[in-house]
């Protein structure tokens, strides 16, 4: 279990933090930057999946409560997420029933993430699933997002990092062989996810510039990483020296995402990369030829 966990734990990408850093360098609508977004989406998604199901195996040392959560999954999404899109209708059209249909979604957000608090699993997985089964209405879900965001970010978000800053005890890792531990740590979560990144994209067809731009991208892991970290040191499955030098190994990859960036452009300038797709575009003529 603390195997597959660490696996986890290396592989999520913070999605939140990923897209504020494109936008402070101005590469949001750029080709890169939609990429890197897609690319960390997707990743997000299927460790999250995986992690649902590895909890439930540490849990119950079985597959019967990842049935289970197939099962509530299907519930959700074949049972309750049509009842919630014929509520957007009722919401857009009569805005005196608004109150009671906002006051219902906090109902199901709650249900579901006490639902799988119960059968075993984290209850962020019942909160991620009342978002998953949202309507698909632009306007409804911005309404949403409007009621809760002020809350969440102001509120929410300063006492977990308080929480998790209170959890990492840098004290613990006093002695040689834990900051060696720490060091092959850090080594394996950048070597994995920025070079695995970078090598996927340019063997994709991507310059080198752009592949190290998006191994770079993939490794921050910021906010998502510690959701993962506190699940983890909840379950007892990582040990307080563990959890410290994975919350640092959380904070180094996310603090060198952006000066990464420049100093791949600064190795890499545009007339670099301009050449790079002359002798591409010449190379794949001649095959061709």
């Amino acid at each position: 279990s603390f195997a597959l966990f660490m696996g986890i734990a290396m592989s999520i990408t913070a999605f939140p933090v990923l897209a504020r850093i494109l936008q402070e360098k101005k590469l949001t609508r750029s080709k890169l930057g939609a990429m890197a977004l897609t690319c960390a989406a997707a990743d997000d998604l299927t460790a999250w999946c995986i992690l649902a199901a590895v909890i439930a195996l540490v849990k119950s040392g079985s597959s019967f409560s990842v049935l289970y959560t197939i099962g509530l999954a299907f519930i959700m999404l074949k049972v309750v997420r049509p009842f919630l899109e014929g509520l957007s209708h009722v919401y857009d059209e009569k805005e005196k029933k608004r109150t009671p249909i906002i006051a219902l979604l906090f109902v199901i957000l709650i249900v579901s993430a006490y639902i799988t608090s119960v059968i075993g699993i984290h209850a962020l997985f019942g909160a991620f699933m009342a978002g998953v089964i949202m309507p698909s209405s632009f306007s409804f879900r911005k309404i949403v997002i409007d009621k809760i965001e002020d809350v969440s970010i102001i509120l929410l978000l300063p006492l977990f990092f308080v929480i998790t800053g209170l959890r990492t005890q840098i004290g613990l890792i006093n002695e040689g062989h834990l900051w060696i531990t720490f060091g092959w740590i850090l080594l394996v979560a950048v070597a994995g996810k920025f070079g695995g990144s970078a090598l996927a994209a340019r063997m994709v067809g991507q310059s080198w510039k752009d592949s190290l731009s998006i191994g770079v991208l993939m490794n921050t892991r910021g906010l998502m990483q510690l959701i993962v970290l506190n699940i983890g040191y909840d379950l007892g499955i990582l040990s307080p020296e563990i959890f410290a030098m994975m919350v640092l190994m959380a904070l180094v990859t996310t603090f060198m995402t952006g000066p990464a960036l420049d100093l791949i452009n600064w190795l890499m300038p545009e007339k670099f990369v301009a050449n790079e797709l002359q002798k591409n575009a010449a190379d794949l003529t001649e095959e061709r030829t």
